[in-house]
């Protein structure tokens, strides 16, 4: 229901100030750019959905082969006592544990074409666990938030375009990024829990999550003890060792079941296949309405009016150069990486408005677009508090990485 009125709201505001652009203004071209966005970001939906379609189909086959095998079961037992604490409606040991955690892993490892995927499956493995089929439950949507939330150990992508854009020292930002990140998922795993009302204050929980703020302390000393080349080629080959260890492992388990391995990655494909189909009609919806949102200058008119009040209480304005990163992030991620490139090459890659873009690009994940794609795969029209305690992890992770920003770059 809330991202019903969400997608309105986009639609109608966009009207209005077309609308005044065209009367006040007599800008005549406020509304042909708005019919041109609605046609490219539909297109722009149809062509992510048929790239997903062979890496969908490539993981969801390798995840059957998992399933089949009874890897995904074993790693769903192993990680039970951690994950009921968060997911406690799920019974111990069901194989969406292990989906879910391999999900998590790719995220914080920063392995984007393997974490969808795996996402998407978990979605499905929690929809059979639904008792009610178009309205999320409350483990979808604790997965949800803490996908949205974006925990991402080695930021690469961030760091790679600083360094084409001239940066003085690339990897400056790596410390800052990860901080930001933290707290965006733990404010989206606080939030949801106390929504939920699931008790984080137990041993089991405390010890992990003192394991993940030691991880991210660890990761951030290794890392910064490396050149930018060096953690280019770490991380590069790190991910793809995994991602390839991953697949080997998964078909030995096959093997070891003693399982047809190659017909179950093909009735795998399939269901990938269909579920990159099934989501093209749910990433239209959104992505036309941030379009629509976009070319009307509706992202402006915001920047102009935070603008206009930091300065009214005496803040400065430093940071709304790079605000329309903050505030692309949660709608696209492609909308938000273009953003933070237009305010390093604007402002410079070592400005603090460039600087702080590329914390809001890594602090977070692009909300409404996992919304969609998640909940479009199964079908799910009724997000009750997934909207709200995902935006809430985006807000803390913005508001994070600007106090953060001023800390190291002010």
């Amino acid at each position: 229901m809330v991202l019903n009125y969400i997608w309105i709201a986009f639609f109608l505001i966009a009207f209005a100030i077309a609308l005044g652009k065209l009367i006040f203004a007599g800008d005549t071209t406020v509304f042909p750019s708005i019919m041109d966005s609605t046609f490219a970001q539909a297109k722009t939906a149809f062509e992510i959905s048929l790239g997903l379609t062979g890496v969908l189909s490539l993981w969801m086959g390798i995840m059957k082969i998992g399933e089949r095998g009874g890897l995904v079961a074993a790693l769903a037992r192993l990680l039970s006592p951690i994950l009921c604490r968060i997911f406690p409606e799920i019974p111990k040991g069901h194989p969406a544990m292990g989906t879910m955690f391999m999900n998590f892993s790719a995220n914080m490892l920063g392995l984007d074409n393997a974490a969808t995927p795996m996402g998407l499956k978990a979605m499905q493995e929690l929809q059979e666990l639904n008792p009610h089929k178009d309205t999320a439950s409350n483990p979808m949507i604790m997965f949800l938030v803490l996908n949205t939330s974006g925990l991402t150990l080695i930021p690469v992508s961030v760091l790679l375009y600083r360094a084409e854009m001239g940066a003085a020292n690339p990897t400056d930002v790596f410390i800052p990024i990860l901080l930001a990140t933290t707290v965006a998922t733990l404010v989206g795993l606080v939030a949801t829990s106390i929504y939920q009302r699931i008790n984080l204050l137990n041993g089991t929980m405390l010890l992990f999550l003192l394991g993940i703020c030691t991880l991210v302390a660890g990761g951030t000393w290794g890392m910064m003890q490396l050149s930018q080349v060096q953690i280019e080629t770490v991380s590069t080959s790190l991910a793809n060792v995994i991602l390839f260890s991953v697949i080997i492992l998964f078909i030995v388990a096959g093997m070891r079941a003693r399982i047809n391995v190659y017909e179950a990655f093909i009735e795998g494909a399939k269901e990938g296949f269909t579920t990159a189909v099934r989501i093209i009609p749910y990433l239209v919806a959104i992505l036309v309405a941030i379009g629509v949102f976009r070319a009307s200058g509706g992202m402006n008119v915001i920047m102009d009016g935070v603008a206009w009040c930091a300065n009214a209480v005496g803040m400065g304005d430093d940071f709304v150069g790079a605000l329309p990163t903050a505030i692309m992030k949660p709608l696209s991620g492609s909308g938000a990486r273009g953003m933070m490139i237009d305010a390093m090459n604007t402002y410079g890659a070592d400005s603090f408005a460039g600087r702080l873009a590329c914390l809001f690009q890594g602090a977070t994940d692009t909300t409404f677009y996992i919304l969609a794609v998640y909940f479009g795969s199964v079908g799910i029209k009724k997000t009750r508090h997934a909207v709200g305690c995902g935006l809430l992890a985006d807000a803390a992770g913005i508001v994070a990485a600007v106090i953060i920003a001023y800390i190291f770059f002010g």
